[in-house]
């Protein structure tokens, strides 16, 4: 697949939380025992959405240089802290450190794990993610996402939408950014990507965020390609 100008699209990188995993129904699903043996005042959903919206304004502060690069593993542990506490809970060390380690069994939507394997046939697919790599790797064996590599953002030290994230990862594989295709899920992912200079695909998931999300129902922009899902996409681009 080649641009107009010439340029071929050699890797597929990949937005993974809500675009490849299911992150909502596996914070979820591991929340909810320890919600019920603490007493919690909330449920699962509302836990996890609580704890989700802690993510970007926790990595705001290493985009604006307010504090030095951290790892999402790191943060995710520093928003659970804090959740808890606002919460009135009182776990253990030990029981915090297990649910935030949720982030790494999150499981993959139904079509990922086919989606890929077609797709790895004609591209390099690898993920292009604010995750870390050790939480990135043990997501992907426990799924069994067959990526061809695994970078995470500690590697790049940037969190997306920083142009370096998106400019740097491609550099990584030897490529231009050109030569790179953006997948996501999140039409402001895609116009951060293209912004630094990537192809884009958008991939519909209307549950990410529950039975009432009303963003990213549709592409926003005129992507490269627009797909249901994975399997859709490699039907796109003919594997």
């Amino acid at each position: 697949m080649t641009r107009n100008n010439g340029t071929k699209v050699e890797a597929l990188l990949f937005d993974v939380f809500g675009t490849v995993v299911d992150w909502r129904g596996g914070i979820i699903r591991e929340a909810e025992p320890f919600l019920r043996a603490h007493g919690s005042p909330v449920g699962g959903p509302e836990f996890a959405d609580r704890w989700r919206g802690l993510y970007q304004p926790s990595m705001e502060k290493v985009r604006t240089g307010a504090r030095e690069f951290t790892k999402l593993d790191v943060l995710h542990r520093e928003n659970l802290d804090h959740l808890v506490k606002e919460l009135g809970l009182d776990p253990d060390g030990p029981e915090l450190e297990s649910l935030n380690l949720a982030w790494h069994r999150l499981d993959p939507w139904a079509d990922s794990v086919e989606g890929l394997k077609r797709l790895r046939k004609r591209f390099l697919v690898a993920p292009l993610s604010n995750g870390n790599v050790r939480l990135l790797t043990d997501m992907a064996k426990r799924a069994g996402l067959p990526w061809d590599c695994i970078l995470g953002a500690e590697v790049v030290r940037a969190y997306k939408p920083d142009p370096q994230a998106y400019r740097d990862t491609a550099g990584l594989l030897n490529l231009q950014p050109a030569q790179c295709m953006m997948v996501a899920a999140h039409n402001d992912d895609l116009a951060a990507a293209a912004d630094a200079g990537l192809r884009t695909a958008f991939v519909l998931r209307p549950t990410e965020h529950g039975p009432e999300q009303s963003t990213d129902l549709g592409p926003d922009a005129s992507w490269d390609y627009v797909a249901s899902d994975l399997v859709e996409l490699a039907d796109l681009l003919r594997n």
